[in-house]
């Protein structure tokens, strides 16, 4: 197997299927609900349903690419991502919509922990190097996939600009069908269907790793969120904010965290994993504590640090749970992670909105700055248990 192949191979399929579902989410989405007449609360739910339905199903799809492969559950979510798009010009009511964006969460659901699980199976070796890697393809579109979309939207229509969508992921076919299948069948395929399942299921439950990788995105997801819900309202509480400075403040986060992925990567692997998730937990925090403190531009500084501080504890953090998990389960441990980060980002809004309610701004996001320096402290203690040497 050339690992440096496949890895570029499954990179440009993240890139392009991921760049054209962003392009879809946002700006495309809301506005072509408003335009069906739904209401502030179905506009959010039609928004949000894709995330419930990862939560749910990613530990069920990247259990099924252990004992079935990885590359034929690339290729269905391939299949989804491409005809979805097309079906978006026969919407004409908001139900209709929300029920379209549900199947099209299917593929998000089966893409994310099953193209995770590939990666961290190619090698051993350099495996949090590598992840920060593939995870650039996700940065990337987030930062240009919106921008993309508005352009077009000058030029054509909604359902136009969806039709493209769909144009756009079919080209992902090409890197995806000449990809090696990294998944040893194992005893998998000779039990029976549901007792794999419940095998899966209690591997997972029973792993340490995947338990430790899950809540350490949670709590980074649920505090990033929450920080990106809700940091825009508060700069424009503050004397000579603006919406820009709240626009310059993610993009620099999300190009930041996009481009020192690799190097975050490359630590971990040298240094370890819990050095790694530890010094990220605490630039975070730090991060965190100053968001109210810093004027102006300056808040800037804090979305550099929030960069860096994502760069550091995601690589390091799947590349641990690849190596706590048997290779024959890893899928079914990538979909629970999956869940739990997804967990993050729906909890870390609302919480943060019904603290709002009692507290101001700073004591909020001071208190999540202690919750996340308490993290940072107790994988230091265990740093040494958390090694970059893998085992599987």
């Amino acid at each position: 197997m050339n690992v440096k192949v496949d890895l570029v191979r499954i990179f440009a399929a993240d890139l392009v299927l991921r760049w054209a579902y962003q392009m879809g989410k946002s700006p495309l989405l809301p506005l072509f609900a408003a335009t069906l007449g739904a209401a502030e609360m179905m506009t959010g739910l039609i928004v949000a349903v894709s995330t419930f339905t990862g939560m749910i199903l990613k530990p069920l799809f990247g259990m099924l690419s252990d004992r079935w492969g990885r590359r034929i559950w690339l290729l269905t979510a391939l299949v989804i991502f491409s005809g979805a798009p097309f079906l978006y010009q026969f919407v004409s009511t908001a139900t209709e919509l929300f029920a379209l964006r549900l199947m099209h969460g299917f593929a998000t659901a089966i893409f994310g922990p099953v193209s995770l699980a590939y990666v961290a199976d190619l090698a051993n070796e350099n495996r949090a190097t590598r992840l920060a890697i593939f995870g650039m393809a996700r940065s990337f579109s987030s930062l240009g996939a919106p921008l993309c979309a508005g352009l077009l939207l000058t030029y054509f229509e909604i359902q136009t600009v969806f039709t493209l969508i769909g144009f756009l992921s079919l080209t992902a076919m090409f890197p995806l069908f000449f990809l090696t299948d990294t998944t040893e069948q194992h005893d998998a395929p000779k039990l029976r269907l549901q007792f794999h399942m419940l095998s899966a299921l209690r591997h997972s439950l029973e792993t340490p790793a995947i338990w430790f990788a899950g809540l350490l995105e949670l709590s980074v997801y649920l505090v990033t969120y929450a920080v990106k819900a809700f940091l825009p309202l508060f700069i424009l509480s503050q004397d000579n904010g603006t919406i820009l400075q709240a626009g310059m403040f993610f993009s620099l986060q999300e190009a930041l965290h996009m481009l020192i992925r690799p190097i975050g990567g490359r630590f971990a692997d040298r240094k370890g994993y819990g050095v790694a998730i530890s010094a990220g937990m605490l630039v975070l925090a730090l991060a965190v504590i100053l968001l109210p403190l810093l004027p102006g531009l300056w808040i800037l500084g804090a979305a550099v640090m929030m960069g860096a501080a994502q760069a550091l504890v995601f690589p390091a953090s799947v590349a641990l749970l690849a190596q706590g998990t048997q290779k024959g389960h890893r899928g079914a441990g990538m979909g629970f992670y999956g869940a739990l980060r997804n967990l993050g980002k729906v909890t870390g809004p609302v919480l943060a909105g019904a603290l709002l309610i009692r507290f101001d701004f700073s004591a909020v996001f001071g208190g999540f700055a202690v919750c996340l320096t308490i993290v940072a402290l107790i994988v230091g203690l265990q740093r040494h248990k958390l090694t970059g040497v893998s085992s599987n």
